[in-house]
């Protein structure tokens, strides 16, 4: 499977740069963790609007996604809990400047990790977390049947995104002429492309069939196949604090491992009274170790799953059956699934 060998290489690559970070003892804290640790909460990206599945509010004025889950996590593993976090809304244009700014302590939404970003940018990122295409949709009254029909139309994208420079990429390497029409918000952009206009939309693949199940009639509208990119997402960190990208590795593998061992949230009390794995053993905090070498309490693994749940439990309230979504997991599945998802060795 290609996508399976994609993500193994950008993940060894994660994996690579954790470990050279990496000391034979305890962690000495990095400059990121002791500012949270002092500061008594995290700083995560929300958006500054709606992104459908990953980063939304609730009728109740509550943040919930996918992105957000992460974020909650990522709270839970330093501070205990995941009422530690603080969400800062941002555009996707916003949160480059914002990471840098100090505004916020890392970004988790929806951010492919490209050359660009690792090299130019001061980042560095996680292992992926979410594998999706990026795609082009249009109304079906245009008749256009895959990118090369899109000769002359109109493109609502979203300003500072890589999903809008694939597109632009992607249609010129066709040889078409195109208008691209730019927004800063989620909510602009599709309230555009549903309107009429814009003739196509380019959007993340995931967000996108979101995106047309939510419209007033969704058969009016259909995703083409062309295929602009198969990007990763990951956690993007400030370049040089090697022990927060250990600390949000950990976190991730902390989720993949639980589902892969069918620890939850309801759970988890069990499995750590009986802790006769070793490798659970190791992540619940019963045998010792798993803090003491990232600088966090030795019960932060078992907190974050008692707190958040595994990956699976996460996607499916998020994106999956428990969401207005019904997202499949597909490729985001477990590797022994027939998905890319694998976790590290919690040794």
């Amino acid at each position: 499977m290609n996508w399976v060998r994609i993500s193994c290489a950008v993940a060894s690559l994660a994996f690579a740069a954790t470990i050279m970070g990496t000391g034979a003892a305890e962690a000495a804290m990095g400059d990121t963790l002791k500012t949270i640790k002092e500061r008594g909460h995290l700083l995560c990206p929300g958006h500054n609007g709606t992104y459908l599945g990953f980063a939304e509010v609730d009728n109740a004025g509550n943040w919930k996604g996918f992105d957000i889950e992460l974020c909650r996590a990522m709270a839970t593993a330093i501070l205990g809990s995941p009422d530690k976090l603080k969400v800062v809304p941002i555009s996707f244009a916003q949160r480059f400047p914002a990471i840098q700014s100090g505004d916020i302590d890392l970004i988790i939404k929806v951010t492919g990790w490209t050359l660009g970003r690792d090299t130019e940018l001061g980042l560095q990122f996680s292992q992926p977390y979410f594998l999706g295409a990026t795609q082009l949709a249009v109304n079906v009254a245009t008749g256009a049947k895959t990118g090369k029909d899109l000769n002359g139309a109109s493109l609502c994208s979203q300003a500072g995104t890589s999903t809008e420079r694939l597109a632009a990429d992607y249609l010129t390497n066709l040889k078409i002429k195109y208008e691209m029409v730019s927004f800063e918000k989620s909510e602009d952009m599709r309230a555009a492309f549903f309107s009429g206009r814009c003739d196509a939309v380019a959007l993340w693949g995931p967000n996108l069939a979101i995106s047309i199940s939510q419209a007033t009639d969704p058969n009016k509208f259909m995703a083409l196949p062309d295929v602009l990119a198969v990007e990763p997402q990951s956690i993007a960190m400030r370049q040089g604090d090697d022990q927060f990208v250990d600390i949000a590795n950990w976190m991730l593998t902390v989720l993949i491992t639980a589902e892969e061992y069918g620890i939850t949230s309801t759970n988890v009390d069990e499995h750590k009274a009986k802790a006769g794995n070793p490798t659970v053993a190791r992540m619940l905090g019963a045998t010792p170790g798993i803090g003491k070498r990232l600088g966090l309490s030795e019960s932060w693994g078992y907190d974050v799953i008692k707190h958040v749940g595994n990956y699976k439990q996460i996607f499916d309230r998020t994106l999956g059956d428990g969401s207005p979504y019904k997202m499949k997991r597909g490729v985001n599945s477990l590797i022994r699934d027939g998905g890319v998802l694998y976790p590290l060795v919690i040794d």
